[in-house]
Order: structure tokens, then C-alpha cells, then sequence
């Protein structure tokens, strides 16, 4: 490996900027490409519709073009949040086209519902003379000139990417054979755009890594380096079967950076449940995205988390100054047990506890034992019922918490884990939660190594099925729990 070091000692000075399309800018860019071509669909659909209207009712010479104007912009802006909220603005240059197509005709039948029973509902009769018609004849429209247009931009991203205009930055990561293969196979397909900045080379080898046509970066100490350093918009892996390891070391690092990950599918088995499988032009990946949820889905659960914490501190009130003075009345102390926890990206807050343990006792870094003696008869009656928890609901309110997700640990033991597991920092990438898929279904704190990659399977399978339906299930879930008081004393 000493030309491998060699090679890789100073690999970042001669590499082009990674931001694609220097001569043409953010004109190029695809998610605004999709805008483009949509604000047309948008606008001749509009269109479409008054022209139908006229035909169909009698008073619209009233309408002045002023008026026009003004609702056709809302028109556009109506259905451009609509899109946003489907995730349809995200890169759609390697998802199947049927997947776009079925994605557009489900959200502007949806959209166009809301629309028409907003008139219906509002207007007068003689605007109510044949909705169905409208509506039908609207969507119709709509659908077929957004997919044209998508079809259009594709087409036209296609040609660019060919022509080297559009560029994906791209590091290649795996065993000299695999990286040979795949090199040759990224230069036969110019069409998908990547644009190679170098290889990482995983494997200690003697074979020559001369041929491999690409800038060596370096080796697997260097992964994070080269991420930091280079920023590149993904990350291809492509190792032997058995590195294991190193491939959850490498994509754990590329994930805390930001980067798309992309592995070859035969190692699909080590990430089952973990990752998603997308085609690049009928050739399937397997995907560690760092997009976890869909916009509409992370909007729904911030503004959930915001509702049911307001309405469970007002409401329940009465319940949590009860539980405080009993706090206070059974033991001596402080009536909270503030401690600092990592959220978010490895920010650290206070999260917040009604206490349940005797101050005397109160320690640093440690877990809680199943009936723990520095636990007081109130702690073990209130953990049990989780109604220790309820000040967290503070910390959802201020956006360092969530009301599900993967629990929020210590800074000693989010270190600790680390060292011992490096994707452990995957957690990372989600607010910690008050509640989980590993609290409804474990409820114990891990000891042992084995126990501890136990729960990182629970938050894997949260963080990589994150969905608005996920947390609805885990927050019924955690009702029963709670009635059932089957939390840790």
C-alpha cells in the first residue's frame, strides 16, 4: 500500500470544483428544470381550463386580465407547494419514469380534487352547472402536460448529461478489481453523468492500481477526509462480499457528510432493512439516501410534534403539577433531573426529567437498572407510567426533539458506541425522539455489544422507514405501553 499513500498524499489540489455545470450555472440544474417545464404545464393547463369555462358558462366576460394573471400565479404557486410537498422537486434523473409519471397523475388528482370542491363549496350554482366535467377535463390536462414536460426535461437533462454540462461529483469507493469494473462501466454510460473525482482504494493489494484510470484519493483512513474535503454529490461502493466493515464504515461516514450513497447490489444482504433499491437507467443500487422522508411527511411531523406537545402540557396540566408536588413531597432534591444528551448532527442539549431517584445517588454516565434501589416509590411509579418524560415535551416545542425517533443518548455514550460500532453516528441524522420503534418494542437498556447492535437495528429500521404513518403507529403503540406501565422501574 506504500504507492497507494504515495499516490494519495496531496490528492485534493488537483481536482476540479464539484459544483456541476461551472459554464452554465443553476440554469441547468434538474429540480429547477422540472420547475421550468411544470410552470409551463401549469400555465397552458390554466389555459386550457378558462377556455373551458368560457364555453361551458356565460358570465366570464366580467373576468379581466388583470384577473387572469392574478389567478394563474396562484395557480402556479398553488400546485408548485403541492409538488414540493410530494417530494416531485427532489432529482428524479435515476428514478424510473413510470415512478414519476404514477407520483404526478396521483398528486394532481388530489390537487384538482381540492380545487373543484373549493368551488363547489364556495361558488354559486350557476358555477356548480358541471363540475365533474371540469374537474375530469382539467386534470386530464393538467396530468398529461406535466408529464410531457417531465418527459421533455428528461430527455433534455439526458442529452446534457452526454455532453458533459450536467455533472454528478462522484466518488468511487471499493477494491481495485470491483473499482476497474465499475470505472469501465461509468465510461461506457456517459448518459448517467457522474463525474469521477477519484477512487478510495479499500483493499490491501499488490495488484497494480495504475490501470485503474482515476485519481487514487487514498484509503479508508482517509474516507472522511476526502468527504469533508471534496463534498461530492454521491458516493459509489463497490466491494468484495466480505467488507463488511469497511462498507458500514464507509457509509456511515459518507452519511454524516451528507453524501447519496449508492452500493452494488450484491451486498444488498448486509443492508436488508436498511437501505432502499433504486434503477439508474434498468441497472439497480441499492441507496442510503440522506433524504429520509418525503417534504410533505416531515412537514405533517414537525407540525404534530408542535400540536400534541401543546395540547398535552395544557390539557394535562393538573396531571403534571400533581406529579411534581409528589415529587417534591417524597425526597429531597431538585424537582427535575436535567441531563446533556446528543441531538440532531451531534448537538448537544439539556433534556429534561421529572426527577425519580434520590440525589444522593445521582451519578454521572449510567443506565438505570431493572428495580434500581436509588429509585424513589414515586420515580418507580412515574417511570412506569413514563410521566417522567412529559418535560422532555419542551424540548419537541423548542426543535431539538421529536415526538418519535431513535432515544436520545449521552455524549460519553454516543462517543463510546462510536468507537465500538462506526455507523453507530447513523442515528445521528434524525431528532432524537420522547418515543420510539426501540422503546414500544425492547424497553431495556443495552449492556453488552450484542444487545447495543440489537437496538441500532430497531432505530435502522425507524430511520430507514421513516414515515408520517410510522410515527402515527409508534405513538399508539406507546399509549398502550404507558397504560399497561410497562416502562423501566
Amino acid at each position: 500500500m506504500s504507492t497507494l499513500i504515495e499516490q494519495s498524499s496531496n490528492p485534493i489540489s488537483t481536482q476540479a470544483s464539484t459544483t456541476p455545470s461551472l459554464r452554465y450555472g443553476i440554469l441547468v440544474r434538474p429540480r429547477l428544470m422540472q420547475m421550468y417545464f411544470d410552470l409551463l404545464a401549469f400555465t397552458l393547463s390554466f389555459a386550457v381550463y378558462q377556455l373551458l369555462r368560457a364555453f361551458v358558462l356565460t358570465d366570464l366576460r366580467s373576468f379581466t386580465i388583470e384577473d387572469h394573471v392574478i389567478i394563474a400565479l396562484m395557480s402556479c404557486a398553488y400546485w408548485s407547494v403541492v409538488f414540493w410537498l410530494g417530494g416531485l422537486y427532489r432529482d428524479f434523473y435515476i428514478r424510473s419514469p413510470f415512478d414519476e409519471f404514477f407520483t404526478v397523475i396521483r398528486h394532481t388528482f388530489f390537487g384538482s380534487a381540492v380545487i373543484f370542491l373549493s368551488i363547489f363549496v364556495t361558488s354559486s350554482t350557476e358555477y356548480q352547472s358541471n363540475p365533474r366535467f371540469v374537474f375530469v377535463v382539467y386534470w386530464l390536462v393538467l396530468c398529461a402536460l406535466v408529464c410531457i414536460g417531465r418527459l421533455a426535461a428528461r430527455q433534455l437533462q439526458r442529452r446534457l448529461r452526454e455532453h458533459g454540462i450536467i455533472k454528478i461529483s462522484t466518488v468511487l469507493v471499493g477494491s481495485v478489481a470491483r473499482l476497474r469494473e465499475l470505472i469501465v462501466d461509468l465510461h461506457n454510460e456517459p448518459a448517467w453523468g457522474y463525474d469521477v473525482l477519484g477512487v478510495i482504494v479499500v483493499d490491501k493489494t499488490d495488484s497494480p492500481i495504475a490501470g485503474l484510470n482515476a485519481q487514487v484519493l487514498g484509503d479508508m483512513k482517509n474516507v472522511q477526509y476526502v468527504m469533508q474535503t471534496l463534498r461530492p454529490r454521491e458516493v459509489l461502493v463497490t466491494m468484495d462480499h466480505n467488507d463488511h466493515d469497511a462498507l458500514l464504515q464507509v457509509t456511515a461516514q459518507a452519511a454524516d457528510e451528507g453524501c447519496l450513497v449508492k452500493i452494488v447490489p450484491d451486498l444488498y444482504e448486509i443492508f436488508s432493512g436498511q437501505a432502499r433499491t433504486q434503477q439508474i437507467y434498468g441497472s439497480p443500487l441499492i441507496e442510503v439516501s440522506p433524504e429520509l422522508m418525503q417534504p410533505w411527511e416531515e412537514f405533517a411531523k414537525r407540525a404534530l410534534d408542535i400540536l400534541v406537545s401543546l395540547i398535552a402540557l395544557v390539557v394535562g396540566m393538573p396531571v403534571w403539577v400533581l406529579t411534581a408536588i409528589a415529587v417534591k413531597a417524597t425526597s429531597k432534591g431538585p424537582l427535575f433531573f436535567v441531563q446533556d444528551r446528543v441531538g440532531r448532527y451531534g448537538h448537544i442539549f439539556q433534556m429534561a426529567k421529572f426527577r425519580s431517584m434520590y440525589v444522593d445517588d445521582q451519578r454521572g454516565p449510567t443506565w438505570t437498572d431493572q428495580n434500581d434501589p436509588r429509585v424513589t416509590p414515586v420515580g418507580r411509579f412515574v417511570r412506569k407510567t413514563h410521566l417522567d418524560e412529559i418535560p422532555q415535551l419542551w424540548n419537541v416545542l423548542k426543535g431539538e426533539m421529536s415526538l418519535v425517533g431513535p432515544r436520545p443518548e449521552q455524549p460519553y455514550y454516543v462517543e463510546k458506541f462510536t468507537e465500538m460500532l462506526p455507523y453507530y453516528r447513523r442515528r445521528l441524522k434524525v431528532r432524537p425522539g420522547v418515543t420510539g420503534w426501540w422503546q414500544v418494542k425492547a424497553r431495556s437498556n443495552p449492556e453488552s455489544l450484542e444487545e447495543i447492535k440489537q437496538r441500532l437495528r430497531y432505530d435502522f429500521f425507524y430511520i430507514e422507514n421513516m414515515s408520517f404513518k410510522l410515527d402515527l403507529e409508534i405513538m399508539v403503540r406507546t399509549i398502550f405501553v404507558m397504560l399497561r406501565g410497562h416502562g423501566q422501574a
